[in-house]
């Protein structure tokens, strides 16, 4: 593994930096007072992340995408991480790559106008009864003659309210194992509009303002087979192949926010005076400041590696929830001791601390929480002895 960044990652890296500085920063206050991501905002700053070849740049090029590869791609997603998460997010899109698992229908349908910018896509998992335990999900799919009918109850679906269609995981069945019976998991295509398909306002989040959730509710929704993503019953399997590295990218925007709250408090420590002399030349803050350096750069390397080895072919699951959890909980720390050293002001809203501390609470949570990533961890290190 080679630890110097290619001329190409460089480029990619300073690109995508002057875009988020230039065309993101400015409009963070406004979406942190309001709560509001305007679309005619979105539909602007999509248009010159096309352009700037920024947009969906996480797919391959024979579809439409960068065709980075996996630890460029995480270079990218550490930059836009350092501004709000709904203007990045959202101007400057990134599909589900489960939509590669299509059929050449289905990529038509879905894949290719979300690479165009045209669709928003959103992956509706979670239940108010099921969080980490997705095998206890309660949502339902029955067949009726071709078709297959939907019952139940998503919630915490990330900008559903604006995605023209969404892909739901139900229950298609139940099998037998040593521990009991399983349910057995489909990927359904929904689109927007199709009767018994509701989408309803989430829940007002302290994290990430502009970025919102909704609830998904299904009544008797008719689906034909067509619309099932992946096989029958194979939803896990999908899920498993297409999403794994969205822990990796989770950790790479907490990487960018890490950054930006370790700059201003690296500044602040310098100009600020205070019983005659810089604030960083106290032990107290000199010390706060070189643990948040070396817990960033043990993040970045967990991140930067697992990447590496994603291309290599050899990554495990433990590789990206050491990274995923290393770079959430390091987030957290350094956010909350660069408003220790800011004193008063860092909790003031004319600085992107306040927002970066609310922020990094809920990475902990989303994409799997701290707990499950601490579970594979000490499942795969335990197994070789049997454990």
């Amino acid at each position: 593994m080679h630890f110097g960044m290619k001329d190409e990652q460089r480029m990619i890296v300073e690109t995508t930096r002057t875009f988020v500085e230039k065309e993101l920063y400015p409009h963070e206050q406004e979406i942190e007072r309001s709560g509001h991501l305007d679309m005619d905002l979105v539909k602007e700053i999509q248009a010159k992340a096309i352009n700037a070849g920024l947009y969906a740049a996480n797919m391959p090029a024979e579809v439409g995408g960068a065709g980075l590869d996996t630890l460029t791609w995480l270079m990218y997603e550490k930059e836009l991480g350092r501004a709000n998460y709904a203007l990045h997010w959202t101007g400057v899109a990134r599909p589900s790559n489960i939509l590669l698992a299509g059929t050449k229908t289905q990529k038509e349908q879905y894949l290719f106008p979300c690479i165009r910018g045209e669709k928003w896509d959103c992956l509706a998992m979670t239940e108010p009864g099921a969080g980490s335990d997705l095998r206890g999900m309660s949502a339902t799919a029955r067949k009726e003659g071709e078709d297959w009918i939907l019952n139940g109850t998503k919630h915490f679906i990330s900008h559903a309210d604006i995605a023209d269609f969404a892909i739901v995981f139900v229950a298609t069945g139940e099998e037998d194992t040593p521990r009991g019976k399983k349910k057995k998991i489909t990927a359904f295509f929904v689109d927007k509009g199709t009767p018994g398909f509701t989408v309803r306002a989430g829940y007002h989040n302290v994290s990430h303002r502009g970025y919102s959730n909704a609830v998904l509710e299904f009544d008797d929704c008719r689906l034909p087979s067509a619309a099932i993503l992946g096989e029958l019953h194979k939803g896990f399997e999908v899920a498993n192949t297409w999403l794994g590295a969205t822990r990796l990218q989770v950790a790479a925007t907490c990487l960018g926010r890490a950054e930006r709250a370790l700059q201003h408090a690296l500044e602040y420590a310098a100009e600020r005076t205070q019983f005659g002399q810089q604030i960083g030349k106290f032990q107290g803050v000199s010390f706060k400041l070189a643990d948040m350096a070396t817990e960033l750069k043990a993040a970045n390397l967990l991140t930067w590696e697992a990447g590496w080895k994603f291309d290599q072919g050899s990554v495990t699951e433990s590789d990206m929830s050491m990274a995923k959890l290393k770079a959430t909980e390091m987030l957290a720390m350094v956010a909350d001791e660069a408003i220790q050293i800011h004193g008063g002001m860092g909790l003031m809203e004319e600085l992107p601390l306040e927002r970066i501390w609310r922020d990094a609470r809920v990475e902990r949570i989303w994409e799997g929480t701290s707990e499950i990533q601490r579970h594979i961890i000490s499942r795969e290190i335990l197994r070789p002895l049997g454990g």
